[in-house]
């Protein structure tokens, strides 16, 4: 029988399981550019309807959550603001270094920012612990979640597969608001 999603054909759930067995992990992360400390995408084997499927899961901090809502919420602004506004794009030269912005860009950059510290000062944006699960996702299903911890560790995701698994994951519908982290300049 063919599948028309591959997560939840039993030939790929019996490879990724016995990768997973060599591995002795319960989940394999998924490489890619924007895996980080606060971000990991990864799959695991879960039940749904009584059925193994695979899982493609994206974790990330609440931290990395709030400051993706208060963007998306500057860009919004920045929109209504400047007619051709189409997103900041910034492109490096042929040594790897960034090409200035345009004037126009860089002003669209301080306008932004200028929102996003007004957002985190008022504390307009507020953010909770949540789990999304999207049924029609291109492979297994898909899985969305914020959780209140400082990084995405192997610990992390470990934890949070068992407690899934077994139905157990409790979530903390806290609403939470973070300041930007300032960077150290060394002079």
């Amino acid at each position: 029988m063919k599948y028309k999603n591959e997560g939840f054909a039993p030939e790929t759930i019996e490879a990724l399981k016995k990768e997973l067995e060599a591995s002795k992990k319960s989940f394999k992360i998924v490489p890619g550019e924007d895996n980080s400390e606060e971000f990991v995408n990864f799959y695991f084997i879960g039940m749904h309807e009584g059925k193994e499927v695979i899982y493609d899961a994206a974790l990330y901090t609440l931290r990395l959550h709030h400051a993706s809502e208060v963007y998306e919420l500057a860009e919004h602004e920045a929109a209504k603001k400047f007619s051709n506004f189409k997103g900041i794009h910034y492109e490096e030269d042929e040594n790897g270094n960034l090409k200035p912005l345009s004037s126009e860009e860089e002003e669209i950059g301080w306008f932004m920012t200028e929102i996003i510290m007004d957002i985190e000062e008022d504390e307009s944006v507020k953010v909770q612990e949540f789990v999304d699960v999207d049924m029609n996702h291109d492979y297994g299903i898909g899985l969305d979640a914020a959780l209140n911890v400082d990084d995405i560790n192997e610990k992390v995701i470990t934890k949070f597969i068992k407690e899934f698994n077994d139905d157990t994951l409790v979530l903390d519908d806290t609403l939470y608001a973070f300041q930007s982290e300032e960077e150290d300049v060394d002079d």
